[in-house]
Formats: structure tokens, C-alpha cells, sequence
């Protein structure tokens, strides 16, 4: 579903991101680690077709982002860092209109619409204003457009940043509940890999430095694992 082959992105000879390839299964939820700089948000971005790698291809449900972009575009749901939103419209306005630009008419559209509201609590923020929504309920709200179209593949970079310990442990039930989709969530909360993930990719400047199955890894046994990984950097 989600497919990554040699990635490699730099800044002048300098590389960000060098030679990363990666895959997620359907039905899988694939935890993507690393500290603060390590290349996976521009990994991600280059995955999803909005930055350009300098070497390596991405494809999502077989189709090129490079060669193929709108195909492949949709096919999977993005959450990036960040959550940029329009701020000057209403959370029930900025949902309509995502649903519109991927294609959801009638029916379809207003039970995807009503599919979100309820999974991510929305109903409450509905007539405000997204600039005036706390930051735990703008990131619901850039998580329900990533959802909203039900794609057979999820992005998501830090979906739960900005929650509370309720909401994200919500948001963690409500990713593994979706069934055959394929997720790759990028996060720095060790816990919330351990909670939902299948596997583990752990980066460090750039590069993979350690793929694993978490039940292959013992109890307890994945921080020190990714303290050893950034130690061997």
C-alpha cells in the first residue's frame, strides 16, 4: 500500500534523508522513530508527493507519486506537521469543502462527513471558526480531513501532538480500528508505538538505522533499543 524505495533528499551535498526505504502492508500500522531532526518529516513529505527526492521513488496502492501523482494522491490521507488549516472558516465549512475536492458528492459526502464528526467529537466546534478552536481540536479537525474520503492508506506525522491523555488514547483506538488501511504514523512518543504499532523503523541522521516486528521486541525493550540505535549512529 505504502512503498518507499532508496529516498534520499539534500541540502546542498549535505543529505537530510539518505537512501530510506521502507513498505506497509495493508492492514498494518507502521511506527516511524526518531529524534528531533532525524529526516522523518521530510521523509514523509517526500512519500506524499509534496517534495521532490533527489534519488528514490515512492508509490502508494502501487501507483508513482512522481510519475503518477494525482492517482496516487487519491489513494491515501495526509496529516502533516503542523496541521495547516484555513483558519478563517468554520470547522463544518473547511470539512465540506475537503470532502468536494475529493470528490464526495450527496449521500456519499454527507455520511463520510458525519463518519468524522463522530469519530473525532466534533460536533460541539461545528459553526466555529477553526482559528478559534484550541490546538487539540485543530488537530481533530486536520485528522478528520485525512480520514474523511476513507483511503486504503494513512500518512500521519505526530497525529496525536497537542492532545490530551483522553483524546489521544481515542485517536490511537480509533487508527487501529481502521481495519485494511495502511498506516505509516511518524511520531516521538515511544508508548504510542508499543500501544498500536505492528513494526518499527527507527531513524538517525537520515537514515534507517533499525527495523523490527514490536512483538519480536521484549517488554520494555523498545527504549533502550532506540537509545542503542541513536548511540551506533
Amino acid at each position: 500500500m505504502i512503498q518507499a524505495e532508496g529516498l534520499t533528499k539534500r541540502l546542498g551535498a549535505t543529505p537530510i534523508v539518505e537512501g530510506v526505504s521502507l513498505c506497509v502492508r495493508p492492514g498494518e500500522i507502521l511506527g516511524f522513530l526518531g529524534p528531533n531532526g532525524a529526516g522523518k518529516t521530510t521523509t514523509l513529505r517526500m512519500i506524499t508527493g509534496f517534495l521532490r527526492p533527489d534519488g528514490g521513488q515512492a508509490q502508494i496502492c502501487g501507483y508513482s507519486v512522481q510519475r503518477a501523482p494525482r492517482l496516487a494522491k487519491r489513494h491515501f490521507g495526509y496529516l502533516p506537521e503542523g496541521a495547516p488549516l484555513y483558519g478563517e472558516m468554520r470547522c463544518c465549512e473547511f470539512l465540506d469543502f475537503i470532502a468536494k475536492v475529493r470528490g464526495l458528492r450527496g449521500e456519499a459526502k454527507r455520511s463520510a462527513l458525519c463518519e468524522v464528526v463522530e469519530q473525532l467529537e466534533l460536533g460541539a466546534v461545528l459553526d466555529l471558526p477553526i482559528e478559534r478552536l484550541s490546538k487539540g481540536f485543530k488537530r481533530r479537525v486536520a485528522l478528520a480531513q485525512a480520514l474523511l474520503h476513507r483511503p486504503p492508506a494513512l500518512i500521519l506525522d505526530e497525529p496525536t501532538d497537542g492532545l490530551d491523555p483522553i483524546q489521544r488514547a481515542q485517536v490511537l483506538n480509533l487508527l487501529k480500528s481502521q481495519g485494511h488501511c495502511a498506516i505509516l504514523l511518524s511520531t516521538h512518543l515511544l508508548e504510542e508505538v508499543e500501544a498500536i504499532c505492528d513494526r518499527v523503523v527507527i531513524l538517525a541522521q537520515g537514515r534507517i538505522r533499525k527495523q523490527a516486528l514490536l512483538a519480536e521486541i521484549p517488554a520494555g525493550g523498545l527504549k533502550p533499543l532506540f537509545f542503542q540505535v541513536q548511540g551506533t549512529a
